[in-house]
């Protein structure tokens, strides 16, 4: 097939202050080439939308965005300009993927306008009161391994062909056990866990097109020959209604 072609007028908004050199961010545009290529479609333009931009001219900014990104590389230089982002996506129904701090921040954004926890925290961010920590520092920091999920919600399952995929990670921090029932009955899904302790690693909603949230970093894993189906799929959600 052959390579894919740029120029289409369809963008995808990638929410996160760019570290150039950091793999997982590295691999994003790179991950979006792979998946075009495998659907047979131009490759969407792909720009970064720095956090600190979004908390000065608000979620405007991503107007026009076939999807949005929430890419890993955390603490942002501005929580409330990524927190703005992921509301605007999740409210407007826009195709929305969050990788490591991306599945983090999303849960914080879900759970201040969703839940009405005005106070929910990112442990991250430095201290804060137990009972507002929706994130906080995992056990055993997974940064380099690569470990198998337990996929347990069905169209992710279709999508990746299989209920156990293996995945990379590169977090030290994930959901709050404490808050898994409370965030599943306000509709944020638990989709994937970890094959060996049952810890959450996969978060959707049910009510959006596409809005996946993953502690791992598909983006690492994709190659021109082998896209990653979860990327695929997002790709797919964004040019939908385009196409």
């Amino acid at each position: 097939m052959a390579a894919p072609t740029r120029g289409t007028g369809v963008w995808i908004a990638v929410i996160g202050d760019r570290m150039p050199g950091f793999e997982p961010q590295d691999a994003i545009a790179g991950s979006i080439d792979d998946a075009a290529n495998h659907l047979g479609c131009p490759t969407p333009e792909v720009r970064w939308i720095a956090t600190e931009l979004l908390d000065r001219d608000g979620p405007d900014v991503l107007i026009g965005a076939s999807s949005v990104w929430c890419a890993p590389g955390s603490p942002f230089r501005s929580l409330t300009g990524a927190l703005a982002g992921i509301r605007w996506a999740r409210e407007e129904g826009i195709p929305f993927l969050g990788t490591c701090a991306g599945f983090q921040h999303a849960v914080i954004e879900y759970a201040r306008n969703v839940l009405g926890r005005e106070r929910a925290a990112h442990a991250e961010y430095g201290p804060a009161d137990a009972g507002d920590l929706f994130i906080d520092e995992l056990l055993c920091s997974v940064v380099g391994t690569t470990m198998e999920v337990d996929i347990v919600n069905s169209r992710l399952i279709e999508l990746y062909g299989t209920a156990h995929p293996k995945e990379r990670y590169y977090c030290r921090f994930g959901l709050n056990p404490a808050w898994r029932e409370p965030l599943d009955r306000a509709g944020l899904l638990v989709a994937g866990v970890d094959a060996a302790d049952g810890d959450v690693r996969l978060m959707s909603l049910a009510s959006h097109p596409f809005f996946v949230l993953t502690l791992f970093v598909p983006q690492t894993s994709s190659s021109p020959g082998s896209p990653h189906p979860l990327v695929t799929g997002y790709l797919r959600a964004a040019l939908g209604p385009i196409g």
